[in-house]
């Protein structure tokens, strides 16, 4: 019994096959198919609204607390040492606010001052000048532009006038 070779089946090294994972695409949670964009925008948006909250319930916590502990905690010595340093620090806010205000006023004034001295000749250097490029336009217009076209004008009825005459032949350029 012969056998062939071709026909004897044989193991061939194929080499192990890595298992593919599916591609996992961005969800939204609006399922709209958003860019990410919104996304990252409505994280942002809440995460602001979790640190209001939460600045919110620590003052609430520490007024209650020092309310508390004014009233029934502390004696009324402490309580009129507090209250004039509150008073004091009252007014500190008060002069820094009213300086603050007076360094904005200066700041207005400097700007309205740019605006007037610096800001509007340049506008009205421009306004001068897109006045005159206007002008130059008509200009051209009415002095070039329409004469060369009328020039064609007449040049085509004249190449008319000569093929039916007979005296030229029609162009073939296409």
């Amino acid at each position: 019994m012969e056998m062939d070779i071709s026909e004897e089946p044989f193991m061939q090294e194929k080499p192990p096959e890595t298992p593919q994972l599916p591609a996992v695409e961005p969800k939204s949670p609006s399922g709209g198919g958003a860019t990410g964009f919104e996304d990252k925008e409505q994280q942002d948006l809440t995460r602001m609204k979790i640190i209001a909250g939460v600045g919110a319930a620590v003052v609430l916590i520490a007024t209650g607390l020092s309310i508390y502990w004014l009233g029934w905690v502390a004696a009324p010595a402490e309580v009129t040492r507090l209250r004039d340093i509150v008073i004091i620090f009252m007014a500190l806010i008060s002069l820094l606010t009213g300086v603050a205000l007076v360094l904005l006023l200066f700041q207005v004034t400097r700007l309205i001052n740019l605006l007037n001295n610096e800001i509007r000749p340049i506008l009205d250097s421009t306004n001068e000048t897109v006045s005159t490029l206007r002008g130059t336009t008509a200009f051209l217009s009415n002095n070039l532009v329409e004469p060369v076209i009328k020039l064609n004008e007449y040049l085509a009825g004249f190449g008319q006038l000569l093929q039916v005459v007979g005296i030229m032949r029609k162009s073939t350029k296409k």
